[in-house]
């Protein structure tokens, strides 16, 4: 397959590697819609609310701290759009964030986990965890479960995960290995939070069987977002060079996540892995669902110690 080709070939959902997230909701009205999303002041996040927004929905907003809530939502024109603070690795950010999008009053008909951080070059913690994972999948653990009686009866709950969660341990998880005292990778440990992602979903989608409400992952691309600003600079280098040629465009990186989360060809549908707008297939052990039960039980006993306040 030539390069043209790739970039521009589509799936059976009529969308491809070259869709952007206008072309993935062109001619879809939102209004009356209330949408969260995470990490919303830059890069995919941004994108995404910017283009919900645009289709006349109502966006909550999330990102580390208030004033980076509003600095984004000042850049969005369209439907009402509602600034939160909520950083992911502090768990009173987070009951904080539930608490005022529960004092609000809204109904969320998507929860779009779009927020992260990737390949830190060295060890850090929180909470006695590996910083990414607690980020990654804790804190969206934390956030989804918080506030799933505001969903709509056909709420959707949206789990950025990458490709990358193929660079995780063997078995996916190394559950003995979540503070990082084993050995630390810097892509590893990305690698485990985004099967953690997709493992997540995975179980989620499980629990909330027999509802009409839905729970799935996905890859974006490979981006140049914000996202890689803790890379090896050799890599960022990388990235500058081969941008134009080799990544995503933000629009594009936007469009498998917005499609996911607002598409009306995927009601009902639960479980699944998407890549390009299309249903994909995550690594083997990405779909293990004895792994995602226990990361599920061993994720409610972490939580279960972290403050509240």
């Amino acid at each position: 397959m030539s390069l043209y080709e790739h970039f521009t070939k589509v799936g059976p959902s009529g969308f491809g590697y070259g869709s952007t997230a206008e072309q993935v909701t062109e001619g879809l009205s939102l209004a009356g819609k209330t949408f969260l999303v995470t990490g919303c002041n830059s890069g995919l996040g941004l994108e995404t609310m910017r283009v919900l927004a645009l289709r006349g929905a109502r966006v909550v907003g999330t990102a580390r701290t208030e004033a980076k809530a509003r600095e984004a939502d000042a850049r969005v024109t369209g439907g009402e759009v509602v600034p939160v603070a909520c950083e992911l690795a502090d768990a009173p950010s987070i009951h904080r964030c539930i608490e005022a999008v529960k004092a609000h009053g809204f109904a969320l008909d998507a929860i779009v986990c779009n927020a992260g951080i990737m390949a830190l070059p060295k060890l850090e913690k929180a909470y006695g965890y590996e910083l990414q994972f607690i980020t990654n999948h804790v804190g969206h653990f934390m956030l989804v479960n918080g506030l799933l009686d505001q969903l709509t009866d056909t709420g959707r709950v949206v789990m950025l995960s990458s490709d990358a969660h193929k660079r995780a341990p063997r078995g996916g998880i190394d559950f003995d290995n979540l503070d990082g005292s084993r050995g630390y990778s810097s892509f590893g440990a990305y690698g485990r939070s985004k099967i953690a992602n997709i493992l997540f979903a995975l179980e989620l989608s499980n629990r909330l069987r027999g509802t009409k409400r839905t729970a799935n992952s996905l890859h974006p691309g490979v981006i140049d977002t914000n996202l890689a600003r803790n890379m090896n600079p050799l890599v960022g280098a990388f990235y500058a060079v081969a941008g134009p040629l080799a990544l995503k465009s933000i629009p594009q990186g936007a469009a498998t996540q917005v499609f996911v989360a607002t598409h009306p060809s995927l009601e009902g549908v639960s479980g699944k892995y998407f890549s390009n707008c299309n249903v994909a297939r995550p690594r083997r052990d990405g779909t293990d669902e004895a792994t995602a039960k226990k990361l599920w039980t061993v994720t409610e006993e972490i939580v279960a110690k972290l403050p509240r306040e």
